[in-house]
């Protein structure tokens, strides 16, 4: 199999299907991608918008045109020289009676011959739940739910088995438990809820299923199964056991071998209780059909890197994402920033601390049966030793809490023998820290009990392997879950300095990253793994590409940024202190970075219609960031006074005189800021497409993204506009540099089929690790990225503006003879050859000594990819 070149990764459901794929074929083919990255094609739950709650391995989705509409994409696919990556999710399914493993199980219990593929704990302390499933789907708690008439039985008339309805489900019933010889109506009146004997009847029914109905409130406490993160609708899966790999596998090995898919994405790699082990099964049996081409989709912390024992080509991108974000954000605008959010907040904690404390509230609120589960797991190994059996599972969990408060990465990988190198440093590191956390100082006794907690967990043999590979699995699957919603589902909502910076992948303490940095990250990557995908935007991103490139040029005037936000912070009404000067800064910075960028102020403000529109998706994302942040409302617990309070500053924008005069001086700013944010957006679509990698790109974001947290970042994608002006752009040798161009975002998806193209007609030069600084001399040499990739047939210069995009904004107002004055005399220092301009043709003369004018390299546009064929080559 080809590598891919670059990919486009596409949502599918039943607005958008395979055909509506099929017919996109040409354009992606123009645009210059080599492979269609599909979201899920496994049957998932009926209406599903993202298709992760996955009820057949089995099965093509009906919704999405079945398996004969994917073999029509895959021909045409092939027709235009595509081929298709498909996104596989083998750590859940939907916990929900459509899915038929998961109703046989409830069916049957124990006895199910699909129970082995789900983690079920069939003997929990809780004598109620043993040998049953808990099922917490009802809206109140059991008892009332039952008096009220919200558990009934019902037969089918089709004379199908009886079923018990309960929260818009149907639910099986143990056959065993319903007497015979009686007709559907019949049992529906013996079981009627409206009657005491029925409902006492009902009751008794439901007693004997293999099954609990509960209130969906039980669920953190009494859990007995593992669910995907806090999700009950989502129930793991059993992959490390090779019949279930089989049976969810089973498809997607089929259609790779046919060579319909030419390689797989792996969703949340770290929920399998063996990443590792599961990869190599994975690539031995696609390597039977050719050679495979696997990423995983995995969170890494800033100095972390995929496990080198994985066989897999990288990750799905997150980290370049993080990576080129932090390059965009200038290192000296951080303090005076966080001081700023901490006279908001009055929280002058770290952000670590504060991360620790969502750590906290998520392992007692969120996670507390998979933590004392896991207690009780090292509690039997510590009766193994009569050494170690005083320890109670009371300070087992004391212990093992602060461990998980620490835990600085998603998991460890202790398998293979145990851990490897950098889980040694993680764990030594999350080890010394939960010692700090403890009351009792280092050498006490919870300093003893941490030592033994590090052996237990390490992955080494030792007395009862079961019991220690039971702990060891329940440990490696609790922190991923624990680190996401703690940090990218909660503190990413409660920590806002400059929300550029709050971004699936990224870190808290990591606001910037310097050039060399960039570059020493990038080659290890390469070295690594060069076939890694680079991304900066996905389905899960928290605000799309080009608002967060807008955000970053904030970081280049940090206090005028101040002074202004203050002022807006202040003028919105608020009364009680709600919503809070932190949640109005919050929202200020997502209506300054989520301004489209072909709207204006003034006279060229938009319309009512467009501008209600725009007003409720801002309102959906307040909503949800609210919740998240689970500081005055959440969504187990909301508060509408708190949140009406906060839909209100819209309404204040929208209809109050004084509110929509605010609004203008928003919009002003906003506009005023934009083009800085285009040279940013453009900076950080080169990178993406010319670095050492796979550049993925996310549907509809050729043009300017503005989009907000899901499900605003998957809306529906308007291909007719983008089909047009990628037509205008193929027809023309340069790029329109008009304003109008920039402002429609055509400027940015001409770059992008340019440097695809580039990518196209060499693909040598851009399939190797290599990729090296360039010497810069002269008065704005500190404000260049500059690197080199250099091949036998010839170089590619990659040339960027880095921290002086303000400066530069004259470029994106179609003013570049103003802009480029900038450089003066600054220069680059390259090897003899003769340059070209990959982007419109155009031949680069050096000066006499050899230099490259960065004022003749960037001279039209803020960013350059410069070509050369060995010196003489014409």
């Amino acid at each position: 199999m080809t590598a891919p070149r670059a990919t486009i990764r596409l949502q599918l459901h039943a607005g958008f299907t395979l055909d509506d794929a099929c017919a996109r074929v040409g354009y992606y083919a123009d645009l210059g991608v080599s492979h269609l990255y599909l979201s899920p094609i496994t049957r998932a739950r009926a209406g599903s918008t993202h298709g992760y709650d996955v009820i057949d391995h089995g099965c093509v989705n009906p919704e999405l045109g079945g398996e004969p509409a994917l073999r029509r994409l895959a021909q045409a696919a092939r027709g235009r020289g595509l081929g298709l990556i498909a996104d596989i999710v083998p750590n859940h399914m939907a916990a929900h009676p459509d899915n038929r493993w998961w109703r046989d199980v409830l069916a049957h219990g124990a006895a199910s011959a699909h129970a082995r593929c789900f983690d079920i704990d069939w003997d929990p302390p809780d004598a109620a739940l043993r040998g049953k499933v808990l099922l917490p789907v009802l809206a109140e708690p059991y008892g009332e739910a039952l008096a009220r008439g919200a558990i009934r039985l019902r037969h089918d008339p089709d004379g199908g088995a009886p079923a018990l309805e309960a929260a818009g489900a149907l639910y099986p019933v143990a056959a065993p438990s319903i007497p015979r010889g009686l007709s559907g109506a019949s049992l529906e009146d013996m079981y009627d809820p409206a009657r005491d004997a029925g409902r006492r009847r009902l009751h008794e029914l439901l007693e004997r299923q293999h099954y609990r109905l509960a209130w969906w409130r039980t669920a953190p406490d009494q859990i007995n199964w593992r669910r995907f993160f806090e999700i009950s609708e989502l129930v793991g899966v059993r992959v490390e056991d090779e019949a279930v790999f089989e049976a969810v596998h089973a498809m997607v090995l089929r259609l790779y071998a046919e060579g319909i898919l030419d390689g797989l994405r792996i969703d949340h790699i770290d929920g399998l209780a063996a990443p590792g082990a599961y990869l190599r099964r994975l690539g031995q049996r696609l390597a039977r059909a050719g050679e495979p081409y696997v990423v995983v989709e995995k969170i890494l912390a800033p100095e972390e890197s995929p496990d080198p024992r994985w066989r897999t080509d990288g990750t799905t991108g997150y980290d370049f994402m993080d990576q080129v974000g932090a390059l965009l954000h200038a290192p000296d605008a951080e303090a005076p920033l966080r001081v700023f959010w901490q006279a908001l907040t009055g929280d002058v904690r770290a952000p670590r601390e504060q991360l620790e404390a969502a750590r906290r509230r998520m392992l007692a609120r969120h996670f507390p049966s998979e933590r004392l589960a896991l207690a009780r797991c090292l509690a039997r190994i510590a009766r193994q030793d009569l050494r170690t059996r005083d320890w109670s599972a009371q300070a087992i969990d004391r212990a093992l809490s602060a461990v998980l408060t620490a835990f600085p990465v998603y998991r460890s990988y202790a398998e293979d023998g145990g851990r490897g190198e950098a889980d040694r440093r993680v764990c030594r590191a999350a080890f010394a820290r939960a010692a700090q956390l403890l009351p009792a100082p280092a050498g006490g006794a919870d300093a003893a009990l941490l030592e033994l907690l590090d052996g237990w967990l390490d992955g080494s043999p030792g007395p009862d392997p079961e019991a220690r590979a039971l702990a060891l699995r329940r440990f490696q699957q609790l922190t991923p879950p624990l680190a996401a919603k703690a940090l990218e589902d909660t503190l990413f909502y409660r920590y806002g300095p400059l929300l550029s910076r709050n971004e699936v992948g990224a870190a808290p303490d990591c606001f910037a990253l310097a050039p060399a940095e960039f570059l020493a990250r990038t080659r290890a990557r390469a070295q690594a793994h060069p076939r890694a995908m680079l991304a900066t935007a996905t389905h899960d991103h928290k605000r799309g590409e080009d608002a967060r490139a807008r955000l970053a040029a904030l970081s280049e005037m940090p206090q005028r940024w101040r002074d202004t936000a203050l002022r807006w912070i202040q003028a919105l009404p608020a009364a009680n202190d709600a919503p809070t000067l932190a949640d109005r800064y919050l929202l200020v910075q997502t209506l300054v970075g989520a301004w489209p960028a072909d709207w204006g102020a003034g006279d060229d403000m938009p319309d009512d219609a467009a501008l209600a529109d725009w007003f409720g998706r801002i309102g959906q994302w307040q909503t949800k960031a609210l919740r998240e942040a689970k500081l005055h409302t959440s969504w187990t617990d909301p508060d509408p006074a708190y949140e009406d309070a906060a839909q209100g500053l819209l309404d204040f924008l929208r209809a109050d005189p004084a509110g929509r005069g605010l609004l203008e001086e928003i919009a002003a700013f906003a506009a005023g800021l934009a083009p800085a944010g285009m040279v940013n957006s453009l900076v950080q679509t080169l990178l993406r497409n010319t670095l050492p990698g796979v550049p993925d790109l996310y549907q509809g974001t050729e043009l300017w993204d503005f989009s907000l947290v899901d499900p605003d970042n998957r809306r529906p994608v308007d291909y007719a506009r983008r089909e047009a002006l990628l037509a205008q752009a193929r027809a023309t040798s340069a790029p329109d540099l008009s304003d109008a161009a920039w402002r429609s975002g055509a400027v940015k998806l001409a770059l992008i089929q340019r440097l695809l193209a580039a990518r196209a007609r060499t693909p040598a030069l851009y399939a190797g690790a290599d990729c090296e600084a360039v010497p810069v001399h002269g008065p704005r040499s500190g404000q260049v990225l500059a690197w080199l990739r250099r091949h036998a047939d010839g170089d590619a210069l990659i040339v960027a503006p880095h921290l002086c995009a303000l400066a530069l904004a004259d470029y994106a107002r179609g003013r570049a003879d103003a802009a480029r004055g900038y450089w003066a005399d600054t220069v680059l220092r390259l090897p003899a050859a003769r340059w070209r301009n990959a982007l419109d043709g155009r031949r680069i003369a050096p000066l006499a000594d050899g230099s490259l004018p960065l004022a003749e390299a960037l001279r039209d546009l803020p960013v350059a990819l410069c070509l050369s064929g060995p010196p003489g080559d014409e």
